[in-house]
């Protein structure tokens, strides 16, 4: 039987460019919604070519005490120097980097995905407490 965490990459995000980041915006209090900012590539950017790009991040949110965690949601970047056809062409590229909205009633630990088309999956987690 495959072991999943095989699969998936880690790392300290200062020093690999394809661990995501995870930060959450101010104070987080029980049943407000707080933010959750995450990105790919925060200390040393990630190129985000049409040959070398990150294809998605997901987040999870898994609490405390529960079996299983939540998907809090997966945002898809689709332009990897795609161009525009005709007399005045642009190329438009995306920057890995979202902000989920989230409340929860209950402390646990946030845990983000990314997947890079050359380097394949990877994974970064925080705990969150009231």
């Amino acid at each position: 039987m495959l072991d999943l965490n095989q699969l998936f990459q880690s790392g300290d995000w200062k020093g690999e460019k394809h661990v995501p980041y995870i930060e959450v915006e101010g104070e987080i209090k029980k049943g407000e919604f707080f933010n959750v900012h995450i990105f790919v590539g925060k200390e040393i950017p990630h190129p985000n070519t049409t040959e070398h790009h990150i294809n998605w991040i997901s987040l999870y949110f898994h609490p405390e005490g529960e079996k299983f965690p939540f998907e809090v949601g997966k945002v898809e970047f689709n332009s990897h120097g795609e161009s525009t056809q005709g007399p005045n062409t642009s190329t438009i590229y995306t920057n890995p980097k979202i902000i989920f909205s989230m409340k929860t009633e209950k402390n646990g630990k946030l845990i983000a995905f990314s997947y890079c088309n050359i380097h394949g999956l990877w994974s970064n987690s925080i705990d969150i407490k009231f």
